[in-house]
């Protein structure tokens, strides 16, 4: 694979990844809750989203492992890539909190 198609794949990953815990109500996509007869909390779904911000990360390192050699990356690559994934699961939030429900 090459080094634009690692880049967009990790990219759309990403933002699969960053919307996922919006769009259900099992963790991590898998695992039923107990809450079943509501909402699951904003608080797991945000524990998720850092979950998968390492998994992302974990891809992205392989890939980059596998075209060549990795760079070193300091606290501000970090702090920009999380950044990047919480406005990637924006969109998840909007239609989960801010959508009003039709009557």
């Amino acid at each position: 694979m090459d080094v634009n198609g690692a880049s967009w794949l990790v990219i759309a990953i990403a933002i699969a990844a960053a919307n996922l815990p919006f769009f259900n109500e099992k963790v991590l996509a898998l695992v039923p809750a107990r809450w079943s007869t509501e909402a699951k909390p904003l608080y797991v779904r945000l524990a998720e989203m850092i979950g998968l911000y390492f998994v992302v990360g974990a891809i992205g390192m392989a890939l980059e492992g596998q075209i060549g050699t990795r760079f070193p990356q300091t606290w501000e690559f970090y702090a920009i890539s999380a950044c990047l994934f919480l406005v990637l699961g924006f969109p998840g939030f909007i239609l989960r909190y801010l959508r009003r429900p039709r009557d």
